[in-house]
């Protein structure tokens, strides 16, 4: 059955760039309704804008995003059928940078001269990112309004007492404008066949900083966020295969992770987690989105771990549920942040992000070998190592267990943060400190993997006791968590120490961690693709066999992309081929429901059958989501089974192409200092041979340990 593909969130449009992002309606519009608007900073500073040609509104006929920050829309104004010719078009060209430029041009097809008058209706609210995507607005502040002709600028002053925000929209480039106190009004000549232009810059004023407007130019701005978007085109990995779909995937994935960095010393291109409603810094987002998409560049994990280093904790403060050596989980620039309303201007209430710094730590090294880089993070993982070993556990038993502090914060904070995420098999949300499982699987691979970055550095008996100690917490945890009624793993134990026994994907982390028993790991691999668990299009969060299910929850049946990347690596640890090939198929079969071949932040968990020939999208989802796109990438490197081991110049890989995949070639994969094309082939035998152009490094053919050790326990 062909389904056509879907657009999530079908009524808006939006370009960003950095910390700034334009919403508006599929016409190119701000048309005053939540929650379109130019954010900068997680501030509205244009909340409306009604674009008027002799009155009346022209409403365009095609809208379209060009790259990541740009927007082109056509209106007509005049009969395109009338003869002799009065045609005439409206051409609205967004440019966004640190501001926003506005570029209107009449196009006129008649044979005689038009004068036009172009008005502006505009206004700003000052609004939160989180209060126009709700809906509901929590701070207020009088809006004073200032023009100076002089300048033909627009001047909106936020007059809070405790806030500074300001913006001015000024015009540029045609006959004085004027401003009658509801619009700003331009006259403008239109020559006979000819145009007329008039630019509208936007220009936020941030802590008396103004923020200049961009050139009008569709390659990238020199700005910040324009240049990391720059070097990460240039950077990343291409992919070729006659599937057309998987191509089409991939090319999307890699355009998106392009568009998606903030532009922040000290690390430019860490991204954000996704667009409209994540334009910020989100921990454990910018560090897995960064891993996962390291077959297609490394430059987003270096940086990623530098700016996570920048922001570690220093101090004990309950309202940011910040500790010494914790790593940032938040970071917005909001008027709710802003004012303490809110405590995410710096917000550290996540267990997830200080152990995945040490795990992608290490895997940076391997991928790179940039030892400098890694010494010159090696004081930082301290202090994350101190924190696990001090803070992490609260109550000493040797596992991680968290309990939110703030009184605004997040009340779960593994990596599923809804406040229901945890449930028990009854469907009761289990009592804190809660010690789910996935943490206990990060942090068993943060004490190996960062026992790697502390070798490196020359502390090779602290890297033994952290090796020591994953041992000891691998052999505790199987004890404590395992199901064996279940052939999987409990979600959690709860505050009473009792295990959470609900059925969930956890246990595709665990394998990724390596924290299984390669005895069990079959039996893990076989359970998570069981029906209550796989809906077709990927696995769910939570078994639908569970009386808490809800298929477009955000963690209680929904799937999650991000989780295929994630799983798939650890299937293929354990050499759970037909598993990775059934969820690699359904990842890419997912991917072409949606426009673009973009997978979603979440979709619902119901079945891929005849009643749902398409599963939808959770409500208010982000496309694009930095995760869903690295998760691609994350699947196509399980399907190649490729370990790097960049400081001796080799890669190791297991191929297993799906006869669907007959053939893959990337070009310009980044080990170390080399850069290598992988190219692959699927013979009739089913065996994959893969031939390397490019730098000269080692290419060993081998099975994971695990692999071959879970192969003897079918």
């Amino acid at each position: 059955m062909k389904v056509s593909e879907s657009r999530v969130r079908p009524d808006l449009l939006y370009v960003a760039s950095g910390w700034n992002v334009l919403v508006t309606d599929i016409h190119g519009r701000v048309s005053g309704v939540d929650p379109q608007g130019f954010f900068a900073e997680n501030t509205r500073v244009l909340s409306r804008e009604r674009i008027l040609v002799d009155g009346r509104e022209p409403a365009a006929f095609t809208t379209a995003s060009v790259g990541a920050h740009a927007q082109l829309s056509y209106a007509e104004l005049g009969d395109r059928e009338v003869l002799p010719s009065q045609a005439r078009y409206l051409t609205v060209e967004r440019f966004l940078g640190e501001g926003l430029l506005t570029r209107l041009t009449v196009l006129s097809y008649a044979a005689e001269p038009a004068r036009l008058t172009i008005g502006l209706e505009v206004a700003a609210d000052f609004a939160d990112s989180d209060e126009a995507e709700h809906g509901q607005r929590q701070q207020h502040g009088e809006v004073a309004t200032a023009w100076d002709g002089a300048r033909q600028e627009l001047r909106f002053d936020y007059r809070h007492p405790a806030l500074s925000r300001a913006v001015v929209i000024g015009v540029r480039g045609a006959g004085p404008a004027r401003w009658d106190g509801r619009l700003i009004e331009v006259d403008l000549s239109v020559p006979a066949r000819g145009s007329s232009t008039v630019d509208v810059v936007v220009e936020p004023i941030v802590g008396g900083v103004r923020r200049s407007a961009p050139p009008a130019r569709y390659d990238e701005p020199d700005d910040p966020a324009g240049r990391a978007r720059a070097r990460l085109r240039a950077e990343m990995t291409d992919l070729r295969t006659t599937n057309l779909g998987v191509a089409a995937t991939w090319r999307t994935a890699i355009a998106d992770l392009v568009r998606l960095p903030l532009g922040e010393e000290p690390g430019p291109t860490a991204p954000m987690a996704g667009l409209p409603i994540y334009q910020q810094i989100f921990g454990r987002d910018t560090l897995t989105v960064s891993w996962q998409a390291l077959l297609a560049g490394p430059t987003m994990l270096r940086d990623s771990l530098l700016l996570g280093a920048e922001h570690v904790g220093r101090h004990i403060d309950d309202w940011r549920d910040e500790e010494p050596g914790k790593l940032l989980h938040q970071a917005r620039r909001g008027p709710l942040s802003v004012l303490g309303i809110d405590p995410f201007l710096g917000y550290y209430g996540d267990w997830a992000t200080p152990p995945d710094f040490l795990v992608f730590l290490g895997q940076y090294l391997l991928w790179t070998g940039d030892t400098a880089t890694v010494r010159r993070l090696v004081p930082v993982a301290r202090l994350v190592a101190s924190w696990l070993e001090r803070y992490a556990d609260l109550d000493g038993d040797g596992f991680l267990e968290y309990h939110c502090r703030s009184r605004a914060g997040v009340k779960n904070q593994g990596w599923k943060d809804s406040d229901t995420a945890i449930v028990d098999e009854h469907g009761r949300v289990a009592p804190e400190p809660v010690a789910p499982s996935e943490l206990q699987a990060y942090h068993y691979a943060a004490l190996r993997h960062g026992a790697l970055a502390f070798a490196a550095a020359g502390d090779r008996a602290y890297a033994a006791e952290l090796v020591a100690r994953a041992a000891r917490l691998r052999r505790r945890f199987h004890q404590a968590y395992w199901m064996p009624d279940q052939g999987c793993y409990a979600l959690a134990l709860d505050g009473n120490k009792r295990q959470v026994r609900s059925v969930n994907s956890n246990d595709g982390h665990l394998l990724a961690a390596g924290i299984v028993p390669p005895r069990v790991a079959r039996t893990v691999a076989r359970r998570l693709l069981a029906s209550d668990m796989f809906s077709g299009w990927g696995i769910r969060t939570l078994s639908a066999d569970h009386p808490a299910y809800n298929p477009f929850s955000y963690h209680r049946g929904s799937v999650w992309p991000v989780e295929a990347g994630t799983i798939a690596v650890g299937l293929a640890r354990y050499g759970c081929w037909p598993q990775v090939h059934q969820l690699a198929e359904a990842t890419f079969a997912a991917a072409a429901l949606f426009e673009g071949h973009r997978l979603p932040e979440v979709i619902s968990g119901l079945p891929r059958d005849g009643r749902y020939p398409h599963p939808g999208a959770y409500p208010n989802a982000c496309s694009p989501q930095g995760w869903s796109a690295s998760a691609i990438v994350a699947v196509v490197q399980a399907l190649l089974g490729l370990r790097p081991v960049a400081p001796l110049r080799t890669i190791v890989v297991d191929p297993h192409l799906p006869d669907w995949l007959p053939d893959l070639t990337l070009e310009g994969v980044q080990i170390g200092r080399a850069v290598v094309d992988l190219d692959l082939r699927l013979r009739r035998d089913g065996r994959t041979i893969v031939r390397t152009r490019g730098d000269r490094i080692t290419v060993l053919r081998q099975p994971t340990v695990q692999s071959r050790l879970a192969a003897r326990h079918r």
